[in-house]
């Protein structure tokens, strides 16, 4: 059993991976679409890699402005986890973001990855902060 930690952007989704023993989170790769509103295959493949690694829950960050206010983003990904909910059968968690694309940003550039690279790898990375944050507040928790 997993856990699987998602970044969900308008036109890609990050997608990262716990270990079995709930320790560490890995990039595993970045689902694509080419419009935002076109999420069927996303949700197809987001539901395979939930059975090829046996996920037991999902991690979705959830994009709050830096005021701690919620905006249109928030909304579309309330309606992202729903989907995902009926989608997968998975309980499908919430977790606060701000900030994960900073850190993402600033853990490439420590990396040596050079700018015009960073794109590529940026959603992976934040979905990596976002499952790593969820697996470190949950074992501050027990």
């Amino acid at each position: 059993m997993r856990i699987m930690g998602l970044d969900f952007g308008s036109k890609t989704v990050g997608v990262a991976m716990s270990d079995p023993l709930f320790l560490t989170a890995q990039g595993i790769e970045i689902i694509r679409r080419k419009s935002p509103g076109k999420l069927r295959q996303t949700l197809a493949r987001i539901e395979e890699l939930a059975a090829e690694y046996e996920v037991a829950k999902i991690v979705l960050g959830y994009p709050k402005n830096m005021n701690n206010t919620e905006g249109e983003r928030c909304e579309k990904t309330l309606e992202f986890k729903e989907m995902l909910e009926k989608r997968t059968g998975l309980d499908v968690v919430l977790s606060d973001e701000r900030l994960t694309t900073v850190m993402a940003d600033k853990a490439m550039i420590e990396g040596g990855i050079r700018r015009e690279n960073r794109k590529e790898y940026v959603d992976k990375l934040a979905a990596v902060f976002i499952l790593q944050n969820y697996l470190d507040s949950e074992m501050n928790s027990r």
